[in-house]
């Protein structure tokens, strides 16, 4: 496939990852099972135990085996049409996955902080009515 059709499918596959990623990571969907992978990745009994479970835990180390099933159902290759091909679209579309997860992140906080300074200037505002 010619380089700059590449980069299509590339953007869609980082975008997938980064919406599974995320939502299996941090959004309460999934709560009960951060809590539980939470306690288990602190308190399991073997080193591998605590691994398993801190990979349901972290974003960036959940988003490696989210892109794991997109290749295998994609077979997206990066560059390279073998093997090569895979391993670098392995370690690029997390990459890109975690830039757009960064970005959206940064994008949450920034409303939030509207949100609560528009909530202050609300209490003011009906404090002065009073």
């Amino acid at each position: 496939m010619p380089y700059l059709e590449q980069i299509f499918p590339l953007i869609i596959l980082s975008l997938a990852v980064a919406s599974v990623a995320w939502t299996v990571t941090q959004e309460e969907i999934f709560r009960e099972l951060q809590e539980f992978c939470s306690k288990r990745c602190k308190s399991g009994s073997t080193l591998l135990e605590r691994k398993f479970f801190y990979v349901f835990t972290c974003e960036y180390c959940f988003s490696h085996w989210v892109t794991l099933f997109f290749l295998v159902l994609s077979g997206y290759r990066l560059l390279l049409d073998d093997w090569r091909g895979y391993a670098l679209a392995f370690f690029v579309i997390p990459w890109l996955a975690n830039q757009w997860m960064s970005l959206y992140r940064r994008i949450r906080v920034e409303i939030k902080k509207v949100d609560a300074e528009a909530e202050i200037v609300k209490e003011k505002a009906d404090d002065g009515k009073e």
